[in-house]
């Protein structure tokens, strides 16, 4: 008892010690400060002012420098998100510095290249998009009873794209495209029917009743392209005019749940035609099955063609470049997500094998496998440059540490890792003993920069605190995954050097 007597009278003591120097500190610079500004409230101006000036350029510079170190810095907006509405200019830009930068912007370039030569050709692309056994295909032999005939297939388009010319009443050159049905089981079609919709002026949405889910999600992606869309239901003679009313409703309370705003006339019902079994009775009374043709009705679908393309011709021109310009940075996406996974392995493999080096010709790496800082400060800053983050350096230095605190836990496991990855290499005897920890070592690094590169790809930024967290919950796996890999290097590092 009289010890805590003792202690809180310590400190309270130390306290009015404390209080007394801050005083004294206070009146101090007061005076100080009074005396200054008297002296220049009497000299020349000019003095009064310069000082003012460099005292709030001091201050300003403070502030600035306390801002960068403090305040995490955000990633620029035009690398968060690409902007709604690209313009020629903008992607051109955007593929400059990716191919300086060394993407390979080739896909995306293509798109570009073949909207030029569209452009120059003039015709009014309309495609035919829509499931497997919907009736597309019939539809454009219904409009061009020459469809047996391919006219030709755009350039950068599979064989299984076919494009058909059609000239219609109002004179306009049409290229009627057959793109493959989705929901088949051909790998890629899906992807390439979409993106031929994109390429198109006009989407023409076949359906063969209700829209199903997946019907649906398809006529949301096209919305979403932001060009004009025909819905036709085929094989519409199945039904009676009540029934096809009561589906072209239900049609139209889809589209409005899918925030599509398609006119009335542009939802429409048609028949393709087609071979059909007929029954015929001969004078005998026998019964034979023949197969006749089906006549087509595709009348209202003309007419709704004809009308859009009245009424949005100015439009439509611009309304297919802005897709086709959202194609190619999709494209130049994936390109840049494809470089920045090459990219990143090979930083993760440098930082890795300097790791390893380091463990190497250390004595005994002991439990610190973070000791190298600069290896993993460099590691952190060249990954998250190559994600477009820009954090400060105390971010890292957080990271860093976040990571080693939680390095302790794993190092049983990445030993254990390490010896059972090395005796996977036949022949190196008693090498083994002293790789160990170098194995360990690097695994730690190499788990550390798979994760944070992990982290950027989905959260777009480096925030340390996220990072270290995946980077806990994904080390043991990380460390599973790379121990050949680790053991490999160690061992080329090991034989190279002795």
């Amino acid at each position: 008892m009289k010890l805590d007597r003792f202690i809180r009278i310590v400190i309270a003591l130390l306290i009015l010690l404390v209080f007394i120097v801050a005083i004294g500190a206070m009146l101090f610079l007061t005076e100080s400060a009074l005396n200054v500004w008297d002296r220049l409230v009497d000299g020349p101006k000019v003095l009064l002012y310069g000082y003012v000036a460099v005292m709030v350029a001091l201050l300003v510079t403070a502030i600035e420098l306390v801002w960068r170190l403090v305040v995490r810095r955000k990633i620029p907006a035009a690398k968060r998100a690409v902007p709604d509405k690209l313009s020629q200019n903008d992607i051109k830009q955007r593929l400059r510095e990716a191919e300086a930068a060394g993407v390979n912007v080739s896909e995306a370039q293509a798109e570009l290249q073949e909207l030029a030569a569209r452009q120059r050709a003039g015709a009014i692309h309309l495609c035919f998009f829509g499931e497997v056994s919907t009736g597309k295909s019939s539809l454009i032999r219904a409009l061009v009873p020459a469809a047996d005939v391919t006219v030709d297939v755009v350039g950068g388009s599979t064989t299984d794209i076919q494009h058909y010319r059609w000239r219609n009443d109002l004179g306009h050159q049409i290229l009627l495209t057959d793109v493959p049905g989705t929901g088949g089981h051909d790998a890629g079609f899906d992807e390439q029917a979409l993106q031929e919709a994109q390429r198109a002026h006009v989407v023409l949405f076949v359906t063969d009743g209700d829209l199903a889910r997946q019907e649906s999600l398809a006529v949301e992606a096209l919305l979403a392209c932001g060009k004009p869309l025909v819905l036709v239901m085929n094989k519409s003679d199945r039904f009676d005019v009540e029934e096809q009313a009561a589906l072209i409703q239900r049609l139209l309370e889809h589209l409005d749940s899918l925030g599509g705003t398609v006119e009335r006339d542009r939802v429409v019902a048609v028949s393709a035609g087609g071979e059909v079994d007929v029954v015929e009775r001969g004078a005998d009374g026998s019964e034979d099955v023949v197969r006749r043709q089906r006549p087509a009705d595709v009348g209202v679908l003309v007419v709704a063609i004809n009308r859009l393309l009245e009424e949005a011709l100015d439009s439509i021109d611009e309304q297919r470049d802005r897709a086709v310009f959202r194609l190619a940075a999709d494209k130049l996406a994936e390109a840049e997500a494809e470089y920045r996974l090459q990219r990143s392995e090979q930083i993760i493999r440098n930082a890795t094998r300097k790791a390893v080096l380091g463990a190497l010709a250390a004595v005994s790496p002991g439990t610190d496998v973070l000791i190298q800082g600069y290896i993993g400060t460099a590691m952190t800053q060249e990954l998250c440059k190559l994600y477009g983050a820009a954090p400060r350096d105390l971010d890292i230095e957080e990271f860093l540490n976040l990571s080693q605190s939680r390095v302790g836990r794993a190092l049983p496991l990445s030993l254990a890792v390490a010896g059972n990855g090395l005796k996977a290499f036949p022949g190196i005897g008693t090498v083994a003993g002293g790789l160990v920890h170098a194995v360990a070592y690097g695994l730690i690094f190499d788990a550390l920069g798979r994760s944070l590169v992990l982290t950027l790809s989905r959260h777009g930024e480096f925030v340390p605190d996220v990072a270290a967290k995946e980077f806990e919950e994904g080390i043991s796996e990380h460390i599973e995954a790379g121990v050949r890999r680790v053991a490999k290097m160690a061992l080329e590092q090991k034989t190279g050097g002795s």
